[in-house]
């Protein structure tokens, strides 16, 4: 038993002293049992409250520590750190959180905020009587990393990685590296292009010989965990041997009489069952779309490397880490949407940007010549719950409206969608003279520097007319042309209708409709369905799952800046996990006393994480924990009918004793 406490309790400079009598708590717990010490202190987490604290520990030889201060999640770690310069074990300090579970939820009651911090401080003291050294868990951990998604976050995530001196195996499920951004011509803020920035990214990549970039790769199995995982990844061959002579590949392309649907062009054009359309996709040499082949072998009497011998492989690999960048998926509006899919002339925003980088002299779609382009905001993005415009027959014309559904679950902004449209208007009308933009906007999100590409755009004559949330644009028929119709808030609800010649739904970011990889690796999403991370500001790539980091926009909206800046961070945190070797873990984890242990499965079914599985002890079916995944949630404890489970560092003895303290102080 600890007997020699030090008792720290913060001020926060008035976040906590405001509410909370702190000299009257360090009052009532200097003579509890085992208090050698007790301080009040302005700051506990400046650096002279630290060294102060590393001093007293060492002089008075304290045996543990108890900080009563703000959250853990923010200075667990400091404190930790503190006890271990002082050569006191860490898990012999218990952290106090006063702030946000004491001042902050009874800014109204200081007399009641001061009486429970009091209890809190006991309850921790309590705990830290009983607390006794632990040594964290070592295990091996293999110095490579996966990096899951060959998109702008993912191949910068690797080449950071790879000037680690880390290896890295880059996975890409599509044949053709750069994801979205491959599909885009002019970017906004930068003015480079999609296919420098791939280009750039890609050429990096192959020049570093401790990257190994898989296409047509998807993982299909994974087992293991931080520090060990084997994945199993599943590639598709090219069926192409090698690049043939330029001319006869595009001369197997014309055979080639399979059509399909071009998904690089979001389906407005389409392209032969053997491809490469476009310049900006790495490798740059073609793939033949098995599944749509006839195998008619018209490209095979032209162009002598196509070899449909090829077979898919597995393949294991061996890594310590994985780091999500699996990207997004344009919103896809539904059927009669705004009218999208209803009339011939509504297309989305990734359809409208390619539309404009394949067009030349004159912007055409379906034959049409384009001269007036209404843009329709926050198609899938602010959606409102229960909310629904008005439906049925208008009588005008000849009477067909299109109403838009707002309802739905995509509550979020997606944030880069009115930069990227102001610029792709920016950039038809810079390309096609004589255009007129008319943007149908809830409001412009263009922050920080994208503000300049908004005032541009108001210079080059486009107009801005807005809606309230629940009352968007209308999009119907009249006489044969389609009509666009608003209440402009900005001129008092008038009513403002607009004839285009083309409709641009601005629709925003969706997570990916396959993604069977993150369910296979168990990685938690938040309600907007992204992947989740533990704390968007202290833990901002890590999941809860050890091992696994997320960057870019599979953890939600973001734009290239963004998405670059957090597989940078994503790159550093999964290098952290296997730069030594070996790896230490929390030892608060779950124990099983094999004498009263007889296994039942309970525990197992209970577990989140799967750390628990049946073992054998001598001639005894008993549970047995994996210290690599076991998290010391203790979900496992109160489902155990012997009781048979423990958790280090909060046994029933020790959570006894809080409990005790806090009952002792209620009477």
């Amino acid at each position: 038993m600890n007997s020699k406490i030090g008792v720290y309790i913060c001020h926060c400079g008035g976040n906590i002293s405001d509410y909370v009598n702190v000299e009257e708590v360090k009052s009532a717990i200097a003579d509890e049992e085992g208090v050698f010490l007790a301080k009040t202190t302005m700051f506990a987490c400046s650096d002279a409250t630290q060294k102060e604290m590393v001093e007293d520990i060492k002089t008075n030889e304290l045996d543990g520590l108890v900080v009563a201060s703000c959250s853990p999640k923010l200075h667990l770690v400091t404190f930790r750190a503190v006890a271990e310069r002082a050569e006191l074990n860490k898990y012999n300090y218990v952290h106090a959180n006063i702030r946000e579970q004491v001042s902050w939820a009874h800014s109204d009651d200081k007399a009641g905020a001061t009486a429970k911090a009091i209890q809190l401080v006991k309850s921790a003291i309590a705990k830290v009587r009983l607390a006794h050294s632990l040594d964290p868990i070592v295990i091996p951990s293999k110095k490579a990393v996966a990096v899951i998604g060959a998109g702008v976050a993912g191949m910068r995530a690797a080449i950071e990685l790879a000037d680690m001196d880390c290896p890295v195996t880059l996975i890409e499920r599509e044949h053709f590296v750069g994801g979205r951004v491959s599909q885009w011509d002019i970017l906004f803020t930068t003015n480079q292009t999609g296919k420098e920035l791939v280009t750039r990214l890609y050429d990096a990549i192959i020049s570093r010989e401790n990257i190994t970039l898989l296409t047509g790769a998807e993982v299909v199995a994974s087992s293991g965990s931080i520090g060990d995982y084997t994945l199993r990844v599943k590639t598709t061959p090219r069926y192409i041997n090698e690049m043939c002579d330029p001319g006869n590949l595009q001369k197997a392309i014309d055979a080639c009489p399979v059509e399909v649907p071009d998904e690089f062009n979001f389906n407005i054009t389409a392209r032969k069952a053997i491809y490469h359309n476009f310049p900006s996709e790495y490798p740059q040499y073609p793939v033949i779309d098995i599944k749509n082949c006839t195998r008619c072998g018209e490209c095979e009497k032209i162009c002598k490397s196509v070899d449909f011998s090829q077979e898919g492989k597995l393949v294991d690999i061996k890594v310590g880490s994985i780091l999500m960048a699996t990207g997004f998926d344009p919103y896809t509006p539904s059927d009669g949407e705004f009218g999208y899919g209803q009339f011939g002339n509504v297309i989305t925003l990734p359809q409208f940007k390619r539309l404009v980088d394949i067009n030349d002299a004159t912007l055409k779609y379906r034959g049409q010549v384009i001269k007036n382009i209404a843009y329709i905001y926050c198609v899938g993005s602010r959606q409102i719950e229960g909310s629904e415009s008005s439906t049925g027959e208008e009588t005008r014309g000849d009477g067909n409206i299109a109403s838009h559904d707002i309802s739905g679950d995509n509550r979020y902004c997606s944030r880069y969608c009115c930069t990227s449209v102001i610029h792709a208007a920016i950039e038809a009308s810079r390309k096609f003279h004589g255009l007129n933009n008319y943007h149908f906007t809830r409001g412009i999100r263009t922050y920080g520097k994208q503000e300049l590409l908004y005032s541009e755009s108001l210079k080059n004559g486009d107009i801005y007319l807005q809606s309230y949330e629940d009352d968007p644009p209308v999009v119907y028929l009249e006489n044969g042309d389609t009509m666009v119709k608003i209440n402009d808030i900005m001129t008092g609800r008038q009513e403002v209708s607009v004839k285009a010649d083309l409709v641009v739904l601005v629709t925003g970011m969706v997570p990916r409709a396959d993604n069977s990889v993150g369910s296979l690796f168990k990685i938690p999403k938040g309600r907007d369905n992204f992947f989740n991370e533990i704390h968007m500001k202290l833990r901002p790539v890590e999941t809860v799952i050890d091992g696994i980091t997320i960057a870019g926009a599979c953890q939600g909206p973001k734009n290239i800046t963004e998405s670059v800046s957090s597989a940078l961070s994503a790159a550093t945190k999964s290098f952290s996990y296997v730069s030594k070797g070996e790896l230490e873990l929390e030892p608060i984890i779950a124990v099983i006393d094999g004498d009263l242990c007889s296994w039942c499965g309970l525990c197992a079914e209970a577990c989140p994480f799967d750390a628990i599985s049946m073992v054998t002890k001598g001639t005894k079916e008993i549970a047995g924990i994996n210290n690599s995944i076991c998290k010391g949630c203790g979900m496992c404890l109160p489902v155990c009918p012997v009781n048979a489970i423990n958790l280090t560092a909060y046994s029933d003895r020790e959570l006894e004793s809080m409990i005790d303290a806090l009952a002792e102080q209620m009477k």
